[in-house]
């Protein structure tokens, strides 16, 4: 995205000086603003290169982006305007040149705002490391493949010695999940407004090989009696301190920062500004590292063990009903936030179970998505619709090679209501598929995987059995698809709005194509109904064109004038295509309203672009909603390129299948280029005959 489309998405939101702070995660822009009741989210939405845009509560906003948004996000803070004084107020004592990635001190405004925070502290905690998880992920499937292909034994299997070289590739992807919760405390101490670097160091004191080595002669036991959550107690200074093995967990750094923060707050407040840069940090340490050692790491691996336990449980009890559960309720969770401390749970099966038994289903949840987003792409193709194409060719890209959801979830599945029933059927679909292939294979825990890895077609062969879950995730993307592709993902109302802003984009398109003739004025001349194809003959030039003269739009129909405001479309009622007028007609025949060009003519016959000689570029749309009629109804005269003249023929309809169908005849006229002019106003309301005056452009001063 260039600089200046960051420019536009600064501008859309309201300008650098209604932005309090900027974020990003892996495919969305996250602002903060001062006031978002302004913002509209479809001027952002046709800025190249936006996927979508998410109003959320409490003044947040969203722009998904793709995976590009680093870039985006470099540019933006790159502006002039971000700099300094713009963005985030100047008069905070701890921005230094420009917006810090915070929230408000006083958290989300709205009814239930320690729920939206703790999402915000679960989303912002982990998608900074999305992009080292993903690679992971890669090298954990390469090593299955492997491993399927009898290249090298089970490599994730208790006991099992790996050649060095293939022991190298394996600590690749083990570097990331070993560490897993030192990047986990980084990010998570970042949110609540702490030193990383001090939440960081407290979460090592626990990883380091001298803390597990005090623990070498005690025998562990089951933390009040959950087996997964195994510690040996050893005293420190007379005390009791359960360690554990905190490799891969996440609870633990997740409940240090929540505490880390308040605390780091009031030792701000205590201590004065001149020694705080020592003693915060300091008196942080000390008080949290034996707090984690202590108290906050045990509790974080019970908390997580305690939830792990429960969905083993529920799937021990039922492997058929957990793979229907888990695909139809992640739909749900993900825009929530609820699905991080699931993926922990994921984390800790592996280290303790040796598998999981969660991703298999998800995977079916994930495919149904990726499919949604085919038959959007599908129909985007059919529908010349050139945005949405662009949005889900990149959210089915992400979804597909990366597994990754969100661009589909909130750039195209949140903003059309009609796709997540088509979704879940697909979700319900695929988890039936595991579930009845559980049963019939006799697989006690259903599809497994040993590692964690993103559910994308890149990791296919890393969960076990592959034909099953191959199979599923399989039928849940193609039922998705062509129950989308089957039933549209817009509502009428939304494909006839829709309709109208391609056809004026069409006809604005194709205007920059042609040369309009500059000719002589002559009077404009009223014609009835009967007598206009003649007319064109008789008549080669109907509009005036002079300079700095005032140019009239005749009307191509005989009926009544009334205002946009009452056209039954938002689109056109409230101006969003351009100024004009609208015509309940009394014929069946719409002809050109003066010499000019057919810059695009639908084959359904429900919208016409004209350039007219003199340079303005009208649309007219034959009554609302028609385009559902598929060409049922219309005769249409002219095509795209067709030089026409006053009195031209365009289309004829038939009003009784119109009307029988129930869509409104009004017809609007638009002027499409009105910012190359000045004021553009209907010339009379009432009574009009075809050829009579209906506009009145002004020429810019």
């Amino acid at each position: 995205m260039a600089t200046s489309s960051a420019a536009d998405i600064v501008k859309a939101v309201g300008g650098a000086g209604n932005i309090e702070s900027l974020t990003h995660c892996a495919t969305r822009l996250r602002f903060q603003l001062r006031d978002a009741s302004g913002v509209d989210s479809k001027t952002v939405e046709a800025i190249p290169g936006v996927m979508g845009a998410v109003p959320q509560a409490g003044e947040r906003f969203q722009v998904v982006i793709g995976g590009g948004v680093q870039n985006v996000y470099n540019d933006i803070m790159a502006l002039p305007e971000m700099k300094g004084g713009g963005g985030a107020a100047a008069s905070d004592a701890d921005d230094i040149d420009s917006i810090k990635a915070r929230e408000r001190a006083k958290g989300v405004r709205g009814k239930v705002a320690w729920i939206d925070s703790l999402f915000e502290f679960l989303s912002d905690s982990f998608r900074p490391i999305l992009g080292a998880l993903l690679g992971a992920s890669f090298f954990i499937t390469f090593m299955a493949l492997m491993a399927t292909l009898d290249v090298i034994p089970d490599w994730n299997a208790p006991g099992v010695t790996l050649d060095p070289s293939w022991a190298f590739i394996n600590l690749m992807w083990q570097s990331v999940f070993v560490f897993l919760p030192l990047m986990v405390a980084y990010n998570a101490t970042k949110k609540v407004g702490a030193d990383p670097w001090v939440g960081f160091a407290i979460m090592a004191v626990l990883m380091l090989p001298g803390f597990t080595a005090l623990a070498q002669d005690v025998e562990p036991t089951a933390l009040f009696g959950i087996e997964a959550a195994q510690v040996a107690i050893v005293p420190v200074f007379g005390i009791p301190m359960p360690i554990a093995n905190y490799s891969s967990q996440v609870f633990p750094p997740l409940l240090m920062a929540a505490v880390l923060g308040p605390l780091y707050k009031l030792l701000r407040r205590i201590i004065t500004a001149n020694l705080q840069l020592i003693f915060v940090p300091f008196f942080a340490m000390l008080v949290m590292m034996p707090l984690t050692a202590f108290v906050i790491g045990p509790i974080g691996v019970y908390v997580g063990a305690v939830l792990a336990q429960a969905l083993a449980a529920i799937n021990s009890f039922s492997p058929f009903i957990f793979a229907i559960v888990i695909p139809l309720a992640y739909p749900f969770m993900v825009p929530l936030g609820l699905h991080w401390p699931i993926n922990a749970i994921m984390l800790l099966n592996i280290q303790t179970l040796g598998y999981d038994f969660i991703q298999g289903p998800m995977g079916a949840w994930n495919f149904a998505c990726f499919g949604a987003t085919a038959g959007v792409l599908v129909l985007s193709l059919r529908h010349r619709d050139t945005q949405m194409r662009q949005t889900s060719t990149g959210a089915l890209a992400a979804g597909l090679l990366g597994g990754i959801s969100e661009p589909s979830l909130y750039g195209i599945h949140l903003r059309f209501k009609r796709i997540y029933p088509r979704m879940l059927v697909g979700c319900f679909v695929g988890g039936l598929t595991i579930g009845i292939g559980s049963l019939v294979m006799g697989l006690e825990n259903g599809v497994t995987t040993q590692a964690f890895v993103f559910t994308s077609l890149l990791t296919i062969p890393a969960f076990q059995p592959t034909g099953l879950y191959a199979i599923a995730i399989g039928l849940a993307f193609f039922t998705s698809m062509f129950l989308v592709i089957w039933s549209n993902f817009r509502t009428p109302e939304q494909q006839a709005e829709f309709e109208a802003a391609r056809d004026a984009a069409e006809a604005a398109a194709a205007a920059e194509h042609v040369a309009p003739a500059v000719v002589e004025a002559s009077e404009p001349r009223t014609i009835d109904a009967s007598e206009a194809a003649p007319a064109a003959a008789a008549v080669p030039v109907a509009t005036a064109v002079l300079e700095k003269a005032s140019i009239e739009v005749l009307s191509p129909l005989a009926g009544k004038v009334v205002p946009l405001s009452e056209v039954p479309d938002p689109v056109f009622a409230g101006g969003v295509m351009g100024p004009g007028a609208a015509i309940e007609p009394v014929g069946d025949t719409v002809f050109s309203p003066g010499a000019g060009v057919i810059a695009a003519a639908q084959p359904t016959g429900h919208a016409f672009g004209i350039v007219l000689d003199g340079g303005v570029e009208l649309l007219i749309h034959v009554g609302i909603d028609t385009v559902n009629l598929k060409g049922e109804g219309f005769d249409v005269k002219v095509k795209n390129g067709d030089r026409v003249e006053l009195g031209t023929p365009l289309v004829t309809f038939d009003r009784a299948v119109i009307e029988k169908a129930g869509y409104p005849l009004i017809t609007p006229v638009i002027v499409l280029n009105a910012d190359d002019f000045g004021e553009v106003s209907p010339v009379l309301e009432g009574e009009i005959a075809v050829g009579g005056s209906l506009i009145t452009v002004d020429p810019k001063e």
